[in-house]
């Protein structure tokens, strides 16, 4: 698999989406170290800073390996990162990768992360870098289902016992957005 071409920089009404940097693991701790926020995710909640850079440190073997790109979404007013975009299982000769988010409790209800997903996807949709975006959401997580809906993604199926992680095997279920899919509103 190999990188593809990924802007630096993506921009939404309130928050810039930007690659991830060292000095954001502070306020990335108080959204994956909240028991609530990270219910649905297959990782563990953070419990320290520690837990940050050893995320950190993945993210970077990943982006290294041309597979993956580790953005946050910062609130455009103090640049201070709400929650996280990650784009992933990039695959260049297919035009397709796959699109994760995590967003601070504090923040949920307020259309943010909608905000953040819509400018990352029409920005690579725009460009012709991906044809095809992917995300796997936990059936139970109506509210990220929700979400994906609102912006024209397509529930394609379940894949059954799909993830092993904090000491259970679980469903999720697939979605799938085209470039023409996409609600921009």
């Amino acid at each position: 698999m190999m990188l593809l071409p990924l802007p630096d920089r993506f921009e939404a009404p309130r928050l810039v989406v930007r690659p991830v940097e060292e000095r954001d693991l502070p306020a990335l701790l108080a959204v994956n170290g909240d028991a609530q926020t990270v219910s649905f995710l297959p990782y563990p909640q953070w419990g320290s800073l520690a837990d940050g850079q050893a995320w950190l440190q993945r993210m970077r073997t990943l982006e290294a390996g041309g597979t993956a790109r580790q953005y946050v979404a910062a609130l455009r007013a103090s640049d201070e990162a709400v929650g996280s975009v990650p784009v992933f299982r990039m695959e260049a000769a297919s035009a397709r990768a796959e699109i994760g988010y995590v967003l601070g409790r504090a923040h949920w209800g307020q259309g943010l992360m909608r905000e953040a997903l819509q400018a990352v996807c029409a920005a690579l949709f725009d460009a012709g870098i991906v044809r095809r975006f992917e995300a796997e959401v936990d059936p139970a997580n109506a509210a990220s289902g929700a979400l994906l809906g609102s912006l024209g993604f397509t529930r394609e199926g379940r894949l059954r016992q799909r993830w092993a992680a904090k000491g259970r095997v679980y469903d999720v279920d697939a979605w799938g957005l085209l470039a023409g899919e996409l609600i921009r509103r």
